[in-house]
């Protein structure tokens, strides 16, 4: 049957949550089914984490919004849900809610199932959006024209209410679907490889002494990478003290000139661009050149190696043109999203490293295009033509 033919349900209108007696019996009456629908929405623009100021729920019966900043609200009904093993909680592109959850109250949500991961497992494409699967497997419509609203002025409208309701109803039918092709396809476990990553709470913490490498800087100095991690590394941590955004507190550009300059006093911090006379002079500044000086002290043997050095040669264009060939079979063979099955740099490895650590070469990655890569490689089987489609030959 065509989506949009498929009878659209009747959701129960939704209710506006603000006290915690009411949150504590809507968790207690949704903790009885086996899974529950969740979205949040928060502001990001001015602080390092998220503030929460709405939560979406819906279960078989209730649909809520959940008013965050409602003075007295105690949200530990909601940890507790969130918690319950026997649940299973479903988000649409999981990492932002969870990683608010994680701050919030110390644990992913587990179980934890993502519509978007699982969509791209089923065929769907590269992050596909809620809309659009909405569209495609309910044949429903998201309005979106609140995509924008200022979530932390209150009072909430009720047009705000119904928006943010929807985001949850409709994604309880795009689980079951979901589900049931995921079942009828043998994929279910490869989806379950996937929900084990979103429950690590790494997953959400980036790595202090590893936030340099992002900056792609280009040089192989190794004395300046050290310079440059401790000061992308010290960048962190105090966004994360202050609670701003990591480039309001320094831009990429200013962390890049100060590793080049090393200025080790608050008058030499002050003349790079982009910093000011008043953060020099002030603690935030005092801290930065004094992880300056640290790096600068350290020996040869603790100084992070060039990039081009750690990856090692340059991967020949011509191997990873043929991997990528290999890989858009796959995807075009099992109806799997490119993006999931290897990344960029998956391709990369498979071309300069005999078995590098990857992704794409374990689990079921690998028995769907990890081991005919290395195949490939290997020369045992080569890249035919078959009507319209590219086939493997067996050499």
């Amino acid at each position: 049957m065509h989506a949009m033919s498929r009878p659209q349900p009747a959701f129960a209108d939704p209710v506006l949550v603000t006290d915690t007696a009411a949150l504590a019996a809507l968790c207690g009456r949704v903790a009885t089914e086996p899974f529950v629908t969740i979205d949040t929405e928060f502001m990001r623009e001015r602080t390092y984490y998220p503030e929460l100021c709405v939560v979406q729920l819906a279960g078989a019966r209730d649909v809520a919004v959940i008013d965050a900043l409602a003075p007295g609200l105690d949200l530990q009904p909601l940890g507790a849900l969130l918690a319950d093993p026997g649940v299973v909680k479903v988000f649409h592109a999981a990492r932002q809610d969870a990683e608010i959850f994680l701050e919030r109250f110390g644990t992913v949500p587990a179980p934890l199932f993502d519509t978007q991961v699982a969509a791209m497992v089923a065929g769907f494409g590269d992050q596909v959006g809620y809309d659009a699967l909405v569209g495609s497997l309910t044949g429903g419509q998201i309005d979106k024209a609140h995509r924008f609203s200022d979530w932390s002025a209150r009072p909430l409208s009720p047009a705000q209410v119904a928006y943010a309701a929807a985001d949850v109803t409709h994604l309880r039918q795009v689980y079951e679907r979901l589900q049931d092709k995921l079942a009828r396809d043998g994929r279910l476990d490869w989806v379950a490889e996937e929900m084990a990553v979103l429950a690590q709470p790494g997953t959400y913490r980036p790595e202090p002494e590893a936030m340099w490498e992002r900056l792609r800087p280009r040089t192989a100095n190794r004395r300046m990478l050290g310079l440059l991690r401790a000061a992308a590394a010290w960048r962190e941590r105090e966004a994360q003290r202050v609670n701003i955004p990591r480039q309001r507190l320094l831009k990429d550009e200013s962390l890049l000139e100060i590793a080049a300059t090393a200025p080790t006093s608050a008058e030499a911090l002050a003349r790079v661009r982009g910093v000011s006379r008043g953060f020099a002079e002030g603690r935030s500044g005092a801290g930065l050149v004094a992880a300056l000086q640290d790096a600068a002290a350290l020996p040869e043997s603790a100084l992070p190696d060039a990039p081009r050095a750690k990856d090692g040669p340059r991967a020949s264009p011509a191997l990873v043109s043929l991997l990528k060939v290999l890989l858009a079979a796959k995807c075009e063979e099992h109806n799997v999203a490119p993006k999931l099955l290897a990344s960029s740099d998956d391709l990369d490895r498979l071309a300069t490293e005999a078995a590098p650590d990857i992704p794409a070469l374990h689990g079921w990655r690998r028995e769907m295009f990890g081991a005919d890569a290395l195949a490939l490689k290997a020369g045992s089987i080569t890249l035919g033509v078959a009507g319209k489609r590219v086939k493997l030959v067996r050499v």
